[in-house]
């Protein structure tokens, strides 16, 4: 299960998952992992959660991203939520691809894994590939 938070930069979406990442972090029974570019998150979140900064195993491109969820995924079955921050910078800003992405990330995270994705764009301009994640 996907969910997209989407907005122009600075418009409080990493505000608003933050909140979600502590939410989860005091009710889930499972793990909780944060993707990020940069390490801006550190101080915000919970020690619960697991931050990683992609920068540091030099992911770049939405196959990439999709190889590293995935590998978090295989080598950690109680992963209950994902979060990933700044998925257009990881991934060169394509739309087209970042909905081909969101695909293999459901398809992949399925009912087990709730995953939240920020998209720093306005709404109106991304394709439809990516509209149907929207809540």
């Amino acid at each position: 299960m996907i969910k997209l938070i989407v907005g122009a930069k600075g418009s409080g979406k990493t505000k608003a998952m933050i909140d979600m990442i502590n939410a989860a972090a005091e009710t889930t029974n499972g793990n909780i992992v944060v993707v990020e570019k940069s390490m801006k998150l550190t101080y915000d979140i919970s020690h619960k959660a697991r931050l990683i900064d992609v920068d540091e195993y030099k992911i770049n491109g939405y196959d990439a991203l999709y190889g590293f969820v995935a590998g978090l995924m295989a080598g950690n079955y109680d992963i209950t939520d994902l979060f990933v921050d700044g998925s257009l910078k990881i991934g060169g800003y394509d739309l087209e691809g970042f909905g081909v992405l969101l695909d293999q990330v459901n398809a992949l995270a399925g009912d087990n894994v709730k995953v939240t994705i920020t998209v720093s764009a306005e709404a109106d301009t991304l394709p439809e590939s990516v509209k149907k994640y929207m809540a």
